[in-house]
């Protein structure tokens, strides 16, 4: 085999270490990639928060005190929907979050506007004059438009959310208490018919698992006469016996 046939058969190879030269070079741009420098384009920068804060599970804190009024707008939702049970617990929590949410959305606006209105007065001077409010405005309106559109993209979002889970927690809670209500009017019948048979009422069905024993005691006490003559007229009638008054049996 021939010298020339040999070399063309040979694959070429690169260099397995980066030259001097190339080092120092990538070095020098890595410098030149540490963001902007300049107070406009810090103030630029500034307004890629707002895409932040309005998805996801976390919630963005400013200071403790947004803390401190985090958790007391948490504990107002507690209190006026009382969740029962980890379902209804999560869609409370989950309703208020979408509520904070929206709640800063009006602020994440004038954010934009006031950020924008300094970096376009910095570079337009004439817009900053005091008969030039409306233009000022309408031109950062136009320049942020993808922030503002997409501010107002995720209000939405969040509102459809707010309603469909509000809708699913009113469902969810009716139905519970539907149920509950079912349990404490068995467990009425159940009590009637042994307080009418004079037997002692050692165990009342649904107490400790569909309620506690104090609701059922609350439920018993607001029952009418009436209402509780017509529980005991059905408990007689599941029971296969003949139906009388508590008047006439006592």
């Amino acid at each position: 085999m021939s010298e020339s046939n040999n070399s063309a058969a040979a694959p070429e190879t690169e260099p397995s270490t980066i030259s001097a030269a190339r080092l120092a070079a990538n070095r020098q741009n890595a410098q030149k990639s540490g963001g902007p420098t300049t107070p406009e384009g810090k103030a630029i920068s500034s307004l890629n928060a707002v895409k932040c804060g309005l998805t996801g599970n976390a919630m963005l804190f400013a200071n403790r005190a947004d803390i401190v009024r985090y958790f007391a707008h948490v504990e107002s939702y507690e209190t006026q929907f009382q969740p029962v049970g980890p379902e209804e617990s999560a869609l409370v929590q989950s309703i208020a979050d979408i509520r904070w949410r929206l709640n800063r959305i009006p602020g994440l606006e004038l954010a934009i506007l006031a950020t924008g209105s300094l970096v376009v007065s910095e570079s337009n001077p004439s817009l900053a004059a005091p008969d030039a409010e409306m233009a000022l405005e309408l031109y950062v309106r136009r320049q942020y438009e993808k922030e503002l559109r997409n501010l107002h993209l995720q209000e939405n979002r969040l509102a459809r959310r707010r309603e469909r889970e509000s809708a699913e927690l009113l469902r969810l809670q009716s139905a519970r208490k539907s149920k509950e209500e079912e349990a404490l009017a068995e467990a009425a019948q159940a009590a009637l018919l042994a307080q009418h048979r004079k037997l002692p009422l050692t165990q009342i069905p649904g107490v400790g698992f569909d309620f506690s024993r104090s609701r059922f005691a609350t439920y018993m006490s607001r029952l009418t006469p009436s209402q509780k003559e017509k529980f005991l007229q059905t408990a007689l009638a599941a029971a296969v016996e003949a139906p009388q008054t508590m008047e006439a049996a006592v």
